[in-house]
């Protein structure tokens, strides 16, 4: 006599121990690591210790922001006239659109608001400029 065994069906249950360990301590490390990213380190802007621009046979396009928020350009007709943001990325524009390889950068003064530099960059960005570079003055420089 023979007792017919019917075939067992296989479990299709995921054991979700080991991925449970695996969430709680990614939950510890982001629970850790996220005030250390809120935080903000003070920082003087202005002054670095930068390695000095290679020359280059472009000369870049430089905006330069000071004290009282107003925009200076290196290319325009009257460098050392204020200019509008309309003129501004008006020229800027035109200006990478002969040369769209040309580097751009930005020089704020020291006692201008730091939103008004990020509006002129914003302003480059939206004149077609990839990159956008800010300078700074090297404190070696002057000792």
């Amino acid at each position: 006599m023979r007792t017919r065994r019917r075939p067992r069906k296989r479990m299709a249950e995921i054991n979700v121990v080991p991925y449970i360990d695996v969430m709680l301590v990614l939950l510890i490390i982001f629970m850790v690591t996220t005030p250390l990213l809120s935080q903000g380190v003070k920082v003087n802007l202005p002054h670095a210790a930068a390695k000095k621009l290679s020359p280059t046979h472009n000369q870049p396009l430089i905006v330069t922001v000071n004290a009282r928020g107003q925009y200076f350009l290196n290319k325009s007709a009257t460098p050392k006239t204020p200019i509008s943001t309309i003129a501004l990325t008006r020229m800027v524009k035109a200006q990478l659109h002969q040369n769209p390889k040309r580097k751009v950068y930005v020089r704020g003064d020291r006692a201008v608001d730091y939103g008004k530099v990020v509006q002129a960059m914003v302003l480059l960005q939206k004149a077609g400029a990839g990159t956008v570079g800010l300078m700074t003055d090297n404190p070696q420089q002057h000792s």
